[in-house]
């Protein structure tokens, strides 16, 4: 086995499992599910993840064509990523919620729209997850570490699925000071993840800048 491929399967575990962050969703969902049955929870769950896995597939595999249309460096696009993933961890560090809360008559309408915006996208498929699988799709050198991308973007929304479909359970047992815990947590380990992508990106425009100076001085 690739020595590099283990580290990498725990970067992409760790940094999307934080970015979607089912755990601290688990609230919000209940907040906008309010009044309806177990049945149509998992109606909402199961359309939700859906479309979160496929709208990041989406960009998982155009992301390198959008580079190229429009002009956008990697180095950049892995400053900007840093950028926002660093936000959403300073917020989940803060145990931060995001207030969304739907009338009971409104919920039973717009059940199909509740689960495409805003639980499935941005709340499980934000501009934090979709730039951390553009940036490690190009950080995948190989077939092997593509697979074990694409797989484990699967696995966790198989996960936050499930997570999603005991929430009512969860959130008892974890109770409101656990969740804040394990979402300040995971905010901590996101917010690490996002320095080193900001450096990993400004590294190398930092040196071709010191490269470039250094031949102006000469010349």
């Amino acid at each position: 086995m690739d020595s590099t491929l283990l580290p990498f399967a725990l970067l992409c575990f760790t940094s999307f499992f934080t970015l979607t962050n089912p755990l601290g969703t688990m609230p919000v969902f209940l907040t906008m599910t309010h009044g309806m049955t177990d049945k149509e929870r998992r109606s909402i769950v199961r359309r939700a993840t859906i479309v979160s896995f496929i709208t990041i597939m989406v960009f998982v595999f155009a992301g390198q064509f959008l580079f190229k249309f429009f002009g956008i460096s990697t180095n950049g696009f892995r400053i900007a990523g840093g950028v926002i993933i660093f936000k959403i961890g300073f917020d989940m560090l803060q145990a931060r919620y995001t207030p969304m809360k739907l009338k009971d008559e409104e919920i039973k309408t717009y059940a199909d729209d509740i689960s495409i915006t805003p639980l499935g996208i941005p709340m499980l498929c934000g501009p934090g997850a979709i730039a951390n699988a553009i940036v490690l799709m190009q950080d995948a050198n190989s077939f092997e570490m593509k697979s074990t991308l694409i797989s484990i973007i699967a696995l966790i929304y198989l996960i936050t699925y499930f997570i999603l479909r005991a929430s009512t359970r969860l959130v008892k047992v974890l109770g409101e000071t656990g969740n804040n815990v394990m979402m300040r947590l995971m905010g901590l380990i996101l917010m690490v993840i996002a320095v080193e992508c900001f450096v990993s990106g400004a590294k190398p425009i930092f040196i071709d800048i010191v490269k470039e100076g250094m031949l102006g001085m000469i010349q």
